[in-house]
């Protein structure tokens, strides 16, 4: 007979979201499980060691190995359960019960609430659709950061950069450093994927270009890849003929995305069409009562401090469920406008002050976000669809959505 554990609260993924939930959970006297598929937490904090974490979580600068570290300490301290190296088999939702599969064998864990912090994982090369040979040399931003930082490897000598998301930009200035020539980094968007400061840190500083408006064409390698060809494309996407260039790189890397990790866990809880992630109120709680998600399997944040905040609700709201409370079920629709993408939260729970992240569909000069039922605007100057614009507001505010019926976002572009 497979052997049980009961517990409080189950947490699943030991990155910044499920770190900042078992603690926040921990905080409200839950015993407090949290599962991690590597042998030590942290996620992918571990192999960004460059600065800029924790501003606003924690209000001082750290890399990403000390922002786990501190998250880390603090878990040890509130007594937080971390079973390492364990992979997750089957999730009954409904029942909260959890099959797992570690080096000490496998067993079940009933919980009375879950947090799902899966992160998310990268579009890889064969999502891409790019012709040509299929040689070794082409590697993911992140699994390039890995090598870097984590194994001490090179991944070549000279290198293309696809994408121009933050890992990549990134990536580039790390590969210079260690003495890689960095070619080029190649967008098919006409403006830049990553955080403005990247762009300027990363690679206007070491003298990087950035082609808006290019992508990989065609690879060429046998065994190794030998050249790349870049094609300027039109405002469809498509290449443009007789715009081909060559270069002569031994390393493609590919910054072309992140995509929500909802696979595996339950057909039965909702996502958003647009976010690709799991679809779920501003106490995290997803349409499965007393299961909750958290971070970048919601949507995908630019800033790590704002995974770990959103992991703090969901845990003290789970934590709060296990106790038999906050059985008010009642959500009103957070409702896309124009000109709005990603958008967390899409349900609005009144039981927990509002927080709203939205990216805007396109670069806009001068624009205000409109709450319509709430009479607020928010203007923006040089508004890009990288850069997240967060909104707070108090429960008494809030109110008036009950009487509306929901709230509708939209985004206006000022003359």
């Amino acid at each position: 007979m497979m052997k049980g554990i009961n517990t409080d609260v189950l947490v699943i993924g030991g990155g910044a979201g499920g770190m900042a939930a078992a603690l926040s959970a921990a905080r409200e006297k839950s015993d407090v499980i949290l599962l991690e598929r590597e042998n030590s937490t942290g996620g992918v904090l571990n192999q960004c060691i460059h600065n800029g974490f924790g501003l606003h979580f924690y209000k001082e600068e750290l890399t990403g190995p000390e922002f786990a570290d501190k998250l880390f300490n603090e878990m040890t301290l509130d007594r937080v359960n971390i079973i390492s190296e364990s992979y997750v088999s089957e999730v009954d939702v409904e029942n909260k019960t959890v099959r797992v599969l570690s080096p000490d064998g496998a067993y079940e864990i009933y919980a009375k609430a879950i947090v799902i912090a899966t992160g998310a994982r990268e579009r890889p090369f064969g999502a891409l659709m790019i012709p040509g040979d299929r040689p070794s040399g082409i590697y993911t931003a992140g699994l390039a950061q890995r090598f870097v930082n984590l194994e001490n490897r090179l991944p070549g000598k000279r290198a293309l950069i696809l994408g121009s998301g933050d890992i990549g930009l990134i990536m580039a200035r790390r590969l210079v450093l260690e003495g890689m020539k960095v070619e080029a980094v190649v967008e098919r968007m006409p403006f830049p994927g990553g955080l403005l400061r990247n762009i300027v840190q990363c690679l206007e500083d070491y003298n990087i270009p950035l082609y808006l408006s290019h992508t990989v064409t065609k690879t060429v390698g046998r065994g190794r890849l030998e050249k790349v060809e870049v094609s300027e494309v039109d405002e469809n996407y498509n290449p443009i003929p007789g715009t081909e260039k060559i270069y002569d790189v031994d390393t493609l890397i590919l910054s072309a995305g992140l995509i929500p990790q909802v696979e595996d866990i339950s057909d039965s809880l909702q996502l958003d069409r647009v976010n690709k992630g799991y679809a779920v109120s501003n106490s995290c709680e997803t349409n499965i009562d007393g299961i909750y998600a958290a971070g970048n399997n919601v949507a995908v944040f630019d800033l790590v401090d704002y995974v770990a905040a959103e992991g703090w609700v969901a845990g003290r709201h789970a934590a709060l469920k296990s106790k038999g409370g906050e059985n008010n079920t009642e959500k009103y629709p957070v409702i896309r406008g124009k000109n709005v993408s990603i958008l967390v939260p899409s349900y609005i729970d009144f039981n927990e002050s509002l927080r709203l992240y939205l990216r805007i569909s396109k670069p806009i000069e001068h624009g205000r976000v409109i709450l319509k039922e709430l009479n607020i605007e928010k203007k923006f100057v040089d508004g890009v669809p990288s850069e997240m614009i967060q909104m707070v507001l108090n429960k008494k505010k809030m109110e008036l959505i009950r009487e509306k019926g929901g709230l509708f976002v939209e985004v206006v572009e000022d003359e």
